[in-house]
């Protein structure tokens, strides 16, 4: 992992962005690592645009600046067409949605259906630990944790709710199966 990572998070009101950002960062410190997370919530309420920016590593301030981010996970496709600007020219995109459904993309893009996937486990509340399940999976996206480390940060935080708990590994267990693991 390089020293500093920077990503964004985006989605819509009531997708859980601020859970995977959470995941994500308690992951991080868990490894030891300094973070910073900033969101900004819009009309989150009624399903406007929540972003969520995540920095790990040695940094002064808690936002990404246009151009920077090492990553993007968009838990809507449209999502990419509003946030992709925060991209470096070689980061990555992991967006949710079909063939056509991204914008312009950045060097490394990975697509998938994780409305389908949620439907295929009945949970269609469970698109945003889909998406972080693929993400984890996909090897170039060089993230600074594992599956095995969200997990045990999941397993602690639904202590005692066991059934939460295997509802939220199966989604990331999903999204893991169905993702590439290459560009």
């Amino acid at each position: 992992m390089d020293d500093n990572y920077q990503i964004v998070i985006s989605g819509v009101g009531g997708q859980g962005v601020l859970f995977v950002t959470r995941l994500l960062a308690e992951a991080a410190i868990a490894r030891g690592l300094p973070v910073f997370t900033s969101e900004t919530h819009g009309m989150a309420q009624r399903g406007g645009t929540v972003i969520s920016h995540l920095k790990v590593g040695e940094f002064a301030s808690p936002l990404i600046n246009p151009g920077k981010a090492d990553g993007l996970i968009a838990l809507k496709a449209e999502c990419m067409a509003q946030h992709g600007g925060y991209l470096k020219p070689e980061g990555w995109a992991a967006v949710n949605g079909t063939a056509g459904t991204a914008a312009e993309a950045p060097a490394t893009l990975y697509r998938l259906d994780a409305d389908r996937a949620a439907r295929d486990i009945d949970d269609p509340r469970s698109v945003n630990l889909i998406m972080l399940g693929f993400t984890l999976a996909e090897s170039q996206t060089g993230l600074f944790c594992s599956l095995d480390e969200v997990s045990a940060v999941l397993q602690e935080r639904l202590a005692g709710k066991q059934t939460r708990l295997q509802a939220a590994i199966r989604a990331l267990e999903t999204g893991a199966a169905r993702g590439t693991r290459s560009p």
